[in-house]
């Protein structure tokens, strides 16, 4: 069983990446299941609409999770509710539209796979207890017993919750990744009892760039310069950043892990 799991989509150049891109390596890599995180795929880098959301599934993704921008677009609440293959972070409010993690079938109707997303709690917007919540989910997601692999998304700012929750999973998740802060980490590993992980994975976008975001007018921001406008993404050549999992079929757990880096200045 081969899995897919890509970064956050960065704006224009993250989607003309995929458009460009995947179709080649879903289908060079055998990959049977595919996972992006899709809250920077607006053109502004904020937030998805339905037709962006269509867009990328009718490329070959099969789940898209989400983060901390997922209600930027005032259509998303109303389109989540009706699309269960697009997934918000699962300790938002109690109440908040759409689902936090589901459980998908693949294309061929042979495996179910679970899939779950969630926001750290430090620096990020008013939250839940993420890991009370993913808690409260591991005990409705269980490995080899309701899904045959399991995938957590975990969207947060801090090294340290990402790999706490790496290990809170470690042996009952096939996989944990961390996504938000864009830049792929070097930690690609199987932890002791299966699982694999990556702290993050970094995005697909452009990487001539401040974490997706124009540099020029990044560097004015950060120099307080009184000509420097709202951030908006950078448009260059895309790079498509995540990684690809092997999982035993009789275990749901890693026998390997590899970081895909296809496309754009990272990809030298």
């Amino acid at each position: 069983m081969r899995i897919l799991v890509l970064g956050d989509v960065m704006g224009l150049s993250g989607r003309s990446a995929l458009k460009k891109r995947l179709p080649k390596i879903l289908n060079e890599n055998e990959i049977n299941f595919s996972i992006i995180n899709g809250e920077n795929a607006s053109d502004d880098g904020k937030g998805i609409t339905k037709d962006i959301a269509e867009e990328i599934f009718s490329l070959g993704i099969d789940v898209i999770t989400s983060g901390n921008h997922i209600w930027d677009k005032d259509e998303t609440a109303n389109y989540i509710e009706k699309e269960k293959r697009l997934l918000r972070p699962a300790n938002l409010a109690q109440g908040s539209p759409g689902q936090g993690f589901g459980i998908y079938l693949t294309k061929d109707k042979k495996y179910k796979i679970g899939v779950i997303n969630l926001m750290g709690n430090v620096f990020m917007k008013k939250t839940e207890d993420v890991f009370k919540v993913a808690k409260d989910i591991s005990n409705k997601i269980k490995l080899k017993k309701n899904v045959d692999f399991s995938i957590v998304d975990f969207h947060g700012e801090i090294t340290s919750e990402k790999m706490a929750m790496g290990y809170f999973f470690d042996g009952s998740s096939t996989c944990v990744v961390g996504t938000h802060t864009h830049i792929p980490t070097a930690d690609t590993r199987i932890l002791e009892k299966g699982t694999g992980y990556q702290t993050d994975i970094g995005m697909c976008g452009d990487y001539n760039s401040v974490i997706g975001m124009n540099k020029e007018n990044s560097l004015k921001r950060f120099f307080k310069d009184k000509d420097a406008i709202k951030h908006f993404p950078s448009e260059g050549e895309g790079t498509l950043s995540g990684i690809i999992v092997d999982a035993d079929e009789k275990t749901g757990l890693t026998k390997k892990i590899s970081r895909i880096i296809v496309g754009g200045t990272l990809d030298k």
